[in-house]
């Protein structure tokens, strides 16, 4: 049966609230022994083995993820996987955290003393410390929940939430620990935007067989034929020698046209901006896109030291997501 609109949210905020005061408990958790698996897992030279059942196996996935990603090099083994042949990803070195509410489900209970007997450590994340998964554990670390905040106490919600929250402060200890910056971050994101801004290049981002140009004695109408056919809002003028000149912009054009008269007799010197602002090639692509922000422009004309190479447009710094 549906309920009124203010049942529904009162049911949420009830959620809310009780997840919110099971993470807030969690502090209370973070002792010694916390800190102990911080130095054990940031001074191995193996991997960590991340396993779990069910929901905990979620959420011990996207732990990997975030450790992954943060510098710690990890790898998600699934518990019911792990006792069908999967064991064979743990290598000597490797240290593996088991994560469960309960500790004390059927595949935990076959798993951890495989583990124990091949000698690797193991890590308990649980919420019962009395459990056959915290009491035959190396550490474990606590992630204990007065209830579930479904109405019955039985989904996964409290529990998987604090799960979730202390696998992120186990992260951010081990990305202190390193000293990971964010040129670390970058290296290890370089699809996402901030590893674009600190890695893409200007030669990366430029098509080297699309380099409009035009002398300054070419007729206004082929100026804006050469602007048209290469689709970057604007042209180049150069000299007999290649020497840069000035730009032609669409807003070149428009302010032209907007000034009346006949233009059969111009030519493109005529109506060209005079210091074109430039970027080397080498130069990241964030500081061309600082270039056109700074100077209210849309279009950088892209240099090899005094040779013109191409145009940069802020279309294509959008494209690439860098901004």
């Amino acid at each position: 049966m549906i309920k009124s609109n203010e049942d529904i949210k009162l049911i949420a905020k009830e959620v809310i609230s009780k997840e919110a005061s099971a993470v807030s408990e969690l502090g209370d958790f973070v002792d010694d022994s916390f800190s102990d698996v911080i130095r054990l897992i940031f001074n191995s030279k193996g991997r960590l083995i991340i396993t779990g059942i069910g929901k905990s196996a979620i959420i011990g996935s996207k732990i990997v993820a975030t450790l992954n990603s943060t510098g710690t090099p990890s790898v998600f083994m699934h518990a019911a996987d792990a006792i069908h042949g999967d064991l064979g990803i743990i290598q000597p070195d490797d240290i593996v955290m088991c994560i469960s509410k309960s500790g004390n489900t059927p595949e935990v209970k076959v798993l951890i003393p495989l583990i124990k007997k091949m000698g690797n450590k193991v890590i308990a994340m649980v919420s019962n410390c009395e459990s056959f998964l915290a009491i035959h554990s190396d550490y474990v670390i606590r992630t204990t929940v007065r209830s579930e905040a479904c109405p019955n106490n039985l989904a996964p919600t409290s529990s998987t939430t604090t799960q979730l929250v202390m696998g992120d402060a186990i992260a951010v200890a081990l990305l202190s620990a390193r000293g990971f910056t964010q040129k670390d971050f970058a290296m290890l994101h370089p699809g996402g935007s901030l590893g674009k801004k600190m890695y893409m290049r200007v030669c990366d981002m430029i098509d080297p067989s699309v380099c409009p140009k035009v002398k300054p004695d070419e007729s206004i109408q082929n100026t804006i034929i050469n602007i048209s056919a290469n689709r970057l809002g604007a042209t180049v003028v150069l000299d007999n020698n290649g020497n840069l000149l000035g730009i032609i912009t669409d807003g070149d054009v428009r302010r032209m046209l907007e000034r009346g008269g006949s233009f059969e007799k111009l030519t493109a010197k005529d109506i060209m901006s005079l210091n074109p602002k430039t970027v080397d090639y080498q130069e990241l692509a964030i500081k061309a896109f600082n270039i056109m922000e700074t100077n209210k422009i849309t279009s950088v004309v892209v240099t090899d030291g005094d040779r013109y190479i191409g145009l940069v447009h802020i279309h294509d710094i959008l494209r690439e997501g860098i901004v």
